[in-house]
């Protein structure tokens, strides 16, 4: 069967149902077209790519845009000014590095000010931002650098080290604004086609090999009506089950940005939607501190916050936080899996403003990050579940031959939208892999539906979800292997309190060794990133088990 948003489970509250029928409805902003003979909807008031929704920061040129606070630096960038940084720096790619329009310009730094006015000014220049994982190290950046071939990598200090020599490189600070200052901006940004891609984004493969994502410019676009049409449904479903007909105007708001922006949620989420609502973005800084943050929600009233379970878990389990007014948060909403129902309840019991709207959802990077939700009372009612297809999004369930089960039972997760990626960059092997002719990706993972909602079995059966991260076992153990006091490896996800899971190696040693965890701990970091590095160790002195063709059944590891 296929599951959209046009089908109501039998027990959806009248209210969400009055608030879906009268937001989609004809003439309202978010009535949907269907494009022909694709058998896809989209939304008819659209905007027709990033660089329109950039202009339309002029629309607030007084506002704050971004807020930089991490306790011993504040910095701030209003709308104006973003607007002309952008144009400048757009101006700068092109006068001083050639820029034309799909080139390709990598940026590599954690979460500021500066970063945005590169990805902005990318898209302004009619570039493709490419956003590198700031968390990589040397080997895994160089790859990446190989396969899109940048014309310019944007890199800050602390990253700097880490690039190859012969990368054509810029800083990513303060200096940079000077820079672009006295540069002639473009007269306005580039006007890109709807299907054009705007940037690539970097997921881990089965392989453990990063693959770079294609965002469009539809796709991005696509999900910014989403997101404001979930944040309609629940201010008007809020408002008939109190008896009011239509609920207030919003007013701009704040929105705490806890998600690094080269992950799909952070960008996404912060940088593009934050703008075309006219919204005023947090930034507390590349380290997340409960107190700190709790500190930015008091000063700055925040509003919104999109969260991981980890950093969730972490500022609910701070000591002194009921000390904290944290009253102004009446939006939180994170996603990937479902998360414990004790930490839900949790959630609503220490922030109660944001109990009704308290939510999870179900997406990944090849899909926008968003496919379905769970919000508010459907999330009370049904903890378990990740929710409905948000507009626009088709999902079915099929068996491993790709045929389409019955309702209940459990298969692979298929996902159809315009938000699905149109491939990985310059990999399309990869890409017949999980994307269908007819436009269907395969997302590798497990679940079922059942009376309308999705249920998430397992996240791509060995993937590793780590705080957050996506770690694939894979990558790891062939590392392992490469290690002369190693036979045979494999690595498996272990349950942790703090980060969901965590990286556990079982490792049998090579005839005539001694284990050395710390050497091989060693040997892990010196080309995986930190957080793929196993914390858990066994060594064992019998094979690892294996089926009949080898493989090994972690299952009984």
């Amino acid at each position: 069967m296929t599951l959209d948003w046009r089908q109501w489970p039998a027990d959806l509250s009248p209210h969400w149902r009055e608030a879906e029928t009268r937001l989609l409805s004809p003439g309202s902003p978010f009535e949907l077209t269907e494009n022909a003979g694709s058998g896809l909807a989209t939304f008819r008031n659209i905007a027709p790519n990033l660089g329109a929704l950039l202009a339309q920061a002029q629309t607030f040129a007084e506002r704050s845009y971004i807020i930089y606070d991490d306790g011993a630096h504040h910095a701030e960038l209003t709308f104006g000014d973003l607007y002309d940084r952008a144009r400048r720096f757009a101006g700068w790619l092109q006068s001083e590095h050639g820029l034309q329009p799909g080139d390709r310009v990598a940026i590599l730094g954690a979460n500021t000010i500066e970063w945005v006015v590169a990805f902005w000014g990318t898209i302004a220049g009619g570039g493709i931002a490419v956003a590198l994982n700031a968390w990589w190290t040397a080997a895994e950046i160089a790859a990446a650098l190989e396969r899109t071939a940048p014309r310019l990598t944007l890199v800050d200090a602390k990253r700097r080290e880490r690039l190859p020599d012969s990368a054509a490189a810029a800083p990513l600070d303060e200096s940079l604004l000077d820079t672009i200052r006295n540069t002639e901006p473009v007269a306005s940004p580039h006007q890109a086609a709807p299907d054009d891609t705007a940037a690539i984004l970097f997921t881990s493969g089965t392989t453990g090999r990063a693959r770079g994502v294609m965002q469009t410019h539809r796709n991005m676009t696509t999900l910014v009506m989403c997101n404001f049409f979930h944040g309609a449904r629940m201010a008007l479903a809020g408002a008939l089950a109190a008896g009011v007909d239509q609920p207030p105007a919003p007013e701009p708001a704040a929105v705490l940005v806890t998600s690094p922006m080269f992950h799909v949620s952070g960008l996404h989420n912060a940088v593009l939607t934050v703008l075309a609502g006219g919204a005023t973005a947090i930034l507390p800084g590349s380290r997340f501190r409960p107190a700190h943050v709790a500190s930015l929600i008091e000063r700055y009233r925040i509003k919104s916050w999109g969260y991981t379970e980890t950093l969730l878990r972490r500022l609910l389990e701070a000591p002194d936080i009921d000390k904290h007014d944290l009253s102004s948060l009446a939006v939180i909403g994170g996603g990937g899996s479902p998360i414990p129902a004790a930490l839900q309840d949790k959630a609503r019991t220490t922030i109660p403003s944001a109990a009704a709207t308290f939510g999870v959802g179900y997406g990944q990077t090849e899909c926008g990050s968003l496919a379905t939700l769970n919000p508010g009372p459907e999330l009370a009612a049904h903890p378990d579940s990740v929710g409905r297809p948000v507009p626009t999004v088709q999902i079915e369930i099929r068996d491993e031959t790709g045929k389409p089960v019955e309702d209940g039972v459990e298969g692979e997760i298929w996902v159809r939208s315009p938000m699905v990626m149109p491939g990985y960059w310059n990999d399309p092997e990869e890409t017949a892999a999980v994307l269908s002719e007819d436009g269907w990706l395969r997302t590798g993972d497990w679940g079922a539906i059942r009376g309308g909602r999705l249920y998430i079995a397992s996240r791509k059966r060995d993937l590793i979800l780590r705080g957050g991260e996506n770690v694939y076992p894979a990558e790891i153990e062939a590392r392992l292997l490469e290690h002369p006091q190693v036979a045979e490896a494999a690595v498996v996800g272990v349950d942790s309190a703090e980060f969901g899971q965590e990286v556990k190696a079982v490792i049998v040693l090579a005839p005539g060794q001694q284990p050395d965890v710390d050497a091989l701990r060693d040997w892990c970091a010196e080309t995986l990133a930190y957080f793929k590095v196993p914390t858990h160790w066994e060594i064992r002195n019998e094979p690892l088990p294996r089926n009949a063709v080898g493989k090994v059944l972690k299952h009984e590891l």
